[in-house]
């Protein structure tokens, strides 16, 4: 089974904040060897751009386990349109690239924190529809307390 993480997932590793959170994913991530695990790109961006160092070397040190997919053309025009029809706000735009690169590269579930923009019914129901209409394989966004 192959699952992308986006950032969010990974900074929960280390979010003190929110110890339910913290715990789940602690939780995932020791079973994380029976999938095929992928980040993107953008990801690496996102750490890049983490405020505190440590935190930010932190995060690099976790997502250097693995496969990095690449955001390209054809990754672009699918989050536009993802973004067209407001699967997300067009402000947060960023997040549809971390729908769209693991849907162009058939990944089976993406797994998010991100409740205001990716894991939300609406999101959902417009990334399956745009995703049946062009023929695309279909694609489960959830948190990683659901693949527990």
């Amino acid at each position: 089974m192959k699952i992308y993480l986006d950032t969010s997932v990974i900074s929960a590793l280390f979010d003190n904040k929110n110890p339910e959170r913290k715990a789940l994913t602690e939780e995932f991530f020791s079973g994380i060897r029976l999938y095929r695990t992928y980040i993107s790109e953008l990801s690496l961006v996102e750490i890049a751009k983490t405020p505190d160092k440590s935190l930010r070397d932190k995060m690099r040190q976790v997502a250097k386990r693995f496969s990095i997919l690449e955001i390209n053309e054809e990754v672009e025009k699918l989050a536009s349109e993802y973004v067209r029809y407001k699967a997300v706000p067009k402000s947060y735009s960023e997040d549809t690239y971390h729908i769209a690169v693991a849907v162009l590269n058939e990944i089976d579930y993406l797994l998010s924190w991100n409740f205001r923009h990716i894991v939300r019914k609406r999101t959902r129901d417009i990334v399956r529809m745009i995703n049946t209409l062009r023929n695309l394989k279909s694609i489960e966004i959830i948190t990683p307390g659901e693949l527990l």
